[in-house]
Order: C-alpha cells, then structure tokens, then sequence
C-alpha cells in the first residue's frame, strides 16, 4: 500500500493551473532575488536608529541590556556614577518603534503599560519624548549624562554615537 493512495484525488476544478504555478514560482524567485540584491554580502544590515550620548560621555559602545535598562529607569546612573537621563521620542515615530522592538523587546504600548503601572504605583515616570531628532540631538548636547536615539538619517553634529553591543 503506498502513502498515494491514502490521499483523496483532486476534483478537476481544485487543482492549480499549470500557469498559475509558473507565476507563483517566478514572482518568488523575484522577491528572493531582490532581498539578495539589496543586502550586502558580509556586512550588518544598517541600523534602524542610533544611540546618541553627549560628546563627553566616557564610553564608545553600550549593551543593549544596559540600554533598556536606562530607558526603563531600572538603572539610574552610568558606570561613572553620573545620573542617566534617558530620552525618547513620540510614541508614533518609527524610530521609536525600531527601538522599543529591538532594545526594549516590547511594543510601544507595551512600554505604555509598563510606564502606567510604574506611576500608578509612584515609582517613576517616563522619559521626556521630544518631537524630533534634532530635538533629542539638542536635548543630549546639553545634558551630560543623557541618552537617546536617532534615525539613521538624523545628522549627528555634537553627540557622541554609540556602538551596540
């Protein structure tokens, strides 16, 4: 008995045209070879956003544990005892989304959430959320122990970019 003949034959209106399956077969193979084309053999994809600290700050890279940890205010000082002040951007930007995901691990709403329930509890508040990365750009050149993020695009005069490890 072979496994074939356990399976019902097809209906004649049910199976696929032959044309419909070249379609389908070629459109993949278009799409696979323009996500080939567009990736760079060998090099990390471009980052979604970037870490900005003053021009002062000590260090070149940052976990991205320590990060989320500054963003959710569950460590308030650098290593060099200076106090973190973290700063984000408007909840509908999507460099703010690229980061929640990628450094925070949680939706937009989601640190909402968290940030609801930390101040309903008195233990905290959220980061300032400016309008713009020329805004956060601004904000971190003024501010020694501040931290935020940029779109890759933002121009970068005056801060420090931290590497992610």
């Amino acid at each position: 008995m072979s496994i074939w003949s356990l399976v019902p034959p097809l209906s004649t209106a049910s199976r696929v045209p032959r044309r419909a399956l070249v379609r389908i077969a070629l459109s993949a193979s278009i799409l696979a070879w323009l996500s080939l084309a567009t990736a760079r053999a060998g090099e990390p994809a471009a980052p979604a956003f970037r870490v900005v600290v003053h021009p002062d700050h000590r260090t070149s890279s940052i976990t991205q544990e320590l990060l989320a940890n500054l963003f959710l205010k569950k460590v308030g000082r650098w290593d060099s005892g200076a106090r973190a002040q973290p700063v984000d951007q408007l909840p509908s930007s999507a460099v703010r989304q690229q980061f929640s995901q990628s450094v925070l691990k949680r939706s937009v709403a989601a640190v909402r959430s968290y940030w609801q329930q930390r101040i309903f509890s008195g233990r905290g508040v959220p980061p300032p959320a400016l309008d713009s990365d020329q805004a956060v750009i601004s904000y971190v050149q003024k501010e020694k122990g501040a931290v935020g993020y940029v779109s890759p695009s933002a121009k970068l005069d005056g801060v420090k970019v931290l590497a992610l490890k």
